[in-house]
């Protein structure tokens, strides 16, 4: 089984914010494969379906970004799923906008969600999907960036980020499968 975990904050406020990518990845993974997401258990909505043929937990935290690893730890542990078949996906800063990576292991980078993970899981032992959100162009605060929403231009091409963010999950999926 694996686990699947969107990072973003929860709330209207945010829902379309750069932080929240995580999320959108999340709510399209659900859509494309009839994974319902109305399960609530330790701060996450969550569903359970398949991708590949293969058992998903599909989670979205609702214990804002910083806090984050709690509620997929415990997921993870009532899931019995090791660490080793977790991926998170996460906006990462040091990107370009909708640039994608995928990274098996690592540290945290400064982002807060996968600090939580890091701390909780007392490693960073754990398969994560990069998404490019870009730095600011002016001196605009970090914080007041991510929390920010994507320009008009951005947003146009988001659709597209997502679907190669998606394909990232399966890439995942049939990797370990293999």
């Amino acid at each position: 089984m694996y686990l699947i975990v969107g990072l973003g904050n929860p709330g209207a406020r945010y829902c379309y914010t750069r932080h929240n990518i995580g999320f959108r990845v999340a709510d399209r993974i659900s859509q494309a494969y009839g994974i319902p997401m109305g399960r609530e258990k330790f701060n996450a909505v969550y569903g359970r379906g398949l991708i590949h043929d293969r058992d998903v937990i599909l989670a979205k935290p609702q214990s804002y970004m910083n806090m984050s690893g709690p509620p997929t730890r415990q997921l993870a542990g009532y899931f019995k799923i090791d660490a080793s078949n977790l991926l998170v996906i996460h906006d990462d800063i040091d990107f370009p906008f909708g640039k994608i990576k995928s990274k098996m292991k690592g540290g945290h980078g400064g982002h807060n969600g996968l600090r939580s993970l890091v701390q909780v899981f007392g490693s960073g032992d754990f398969a994560r999907i990069r998404i490019g959100i870009g730095r600011p162009e002016t001196k605009e605060e970090v914080t007041d960036y991510v929390l920010g929403r994507f320009d008009q231009e951005q947003e146009n091409l988001l659709n597209e980020v997502i679907l190669r963010a998606q394909d990232a999950v399966e890439a995942f999926i049939s990797a370990k499968v293999g």
